[in-house]
């Protein structure tokens, strides 16, 4: 009987990296996916370049960065795995990269560049990786034959038993199932008694009731710069990000970051216009313009914008001159603080993350073990959720060291 170092279920970034880094300090390493490609978040994020980090991230202050029932979960492996250690082995394998916006830092070629390098990187740990290789059912291993030679796990797999003496569960979170996604590290965690945190879609587009919304559904395509925010008093959130009209809601950054705070039921407030002091320009348009007010208004916000709004109202159908005071002190409200509730969200399959997760209580800070010895949890199925711009992916490469290095080393002769 075979007995391995660390079985890792789940090949995307977290269980790469983490069997490559084992790997490398001499650990019998099995990867196992039950997929038949691997690495498929990596290949689609950032539409197929990936970006793999964010210069921007304060270790010392990751909740500014993250969300998790215990922020401050995180910040002993993002301290001692940084941005810079992985743009260290992005360099070393001669990949190239820019940043894009806010410290994002994406490959110049391909999502393939950052695959292949940790493919490389396990290559160089003689670490075995087998797809579409789904684990049945897991057991612990406490006396018997399979004990004495040093397991404590047992995955039942379709090729048969294998046996392990740490295993380490990297299988994401339900996130764009058409990959993939499944809830397998939330039943392997229940099963050993772990506590979950309750998951939901997270850095996904929010959607409106279709009649409340048939005036804005023209405007899908429509992007432009905005503060975006909810939530209230020590709870409020806000983003200065771009959003993007949908033919059901609203996407773009600024709305999947804001999505990941947002509760059922509240409101999120929107300044379509942070530059531009609308209530002044609109008087002065008003003492100065013969122009209709709409193409006075388009000068300041895209014109569909403007006229989507100002047809909602006859009152704005005017020149700038004719229109009331208080019409324009409305449009001016409605423009800068539109209050706006969604009825939903688009769900897994347009989320790019899933909140909550298991319960950081349950895991060492330091090793990513759980209080059931031996059994390890690492990157997005851990309630440990990152900002849009790479954040979620350095919490994969960091969590992943973490364990990595934890992971005991055998005692051969």
């Amino acid at each position: 009987m075979k007995t391995w170092d660390v079985v890792i279920v789940g090949a995307g970034a977290a269980g790469l990296f983490c069997a490559g880094m084992a790997g490398q300090r001499g650990l019998r390493v099995l990867l196992l996916d039950h997929s038949d490609k691997i690495a498929e978040k990596i290949r689609i994020s950032g539409g197929g370049r990936c970006n793999f980090t964010n210069r921007l991230l304060d270790a010392t202050a990751p909740q500014k960065h993250f969300i998790s029932q215990n922020p401050h979960f995180c910040r002993s492996a993002l301290s001692r795995y940084t941005p810079q250690d992985f743009i260290d082995l992005v360099q070393k394998h001669g990949i190239a990269f820019h940043e894009k916006h806010k410290g994002q830092l994406f490959c110049d070629h391909s999502a393939e560049d950052i695959i292949r390098m940790l493919l490389a990187e396990c290559a160089a740990g003689q670490v075995d990786i087998r797809t579409r290789s789904p684990v049945k059912s897991v057991t612990s291993v406490s006396q018997g034959a399979e004990a004495a030679e040093g397991a404590r796990y047992r995955l039942d797999t379709e090729q048969g038993p294998i046996h392990t003496t740490s295993l380490v569960v990297a299988t994401g979170g339900l996130s764009i199932p058409k990959i993939g996604a499944s809830g397998w590290g939330y039943e392997l965690a229940q099963q050993f008694g772990l506590r979950l945190v309750a998951r939901r879609p997270g850095l996904v587009p929010l959607t409106f009731d279709g009649a409340a919304w048939a005036p804005y559904a023209e405007l899908a395509g429509l992007a432009l710069p905005v503060s975006i925010e909810t939530g209230e008093k020590k709870s409020r959130m806000h983003f200065d990000e771009d959003l993007l009209f949908t033919h059901r809601g609203l996407s773009g950054p600024g709305v999947l970051q804001i999505s990941s705070y947002w509760q059922d039921g509240s409101p999120i407030r929107l300044n379509l216009a942070p530059e531009i002091d609308l209530p002044l320009r609109l008087q002065e348009a008003k003492l100065r313009s013969k122009k209709r007010l709409v193409n006075e208004l388009a000068s300041w916000v895209p014109s569909r914008l403007a006229e989507a709004w100002v047809s909602q109202d006859p009152a704005l159908q005017r020149t700038s001159a004719e229109v009331p005071d208080k019409a324009l002190q409305q449009l001016a409200q409605g423009l800068s603080a539109w209050h706006l509730t969604p009825n939903g969200s688009e769900g897994y399959k347009k989320a790019e993350v899933t909140l909550g997760g298991v319960d950081t209580r349950d895991l060492s800070s330091q090793t990513m073990e759980s209080k059931q010895a031996g059994l390890y949890f690492i990157g997005e199925v851990v309630d440990v959720t990152g900002w849009l711009g790479g954040y979620n992916f350095q919490w994969a490469w960091a969590s992943g060291h973490a364990c990595a290095q934890a992971l005991p080393l055998p005692a051969r002769g």
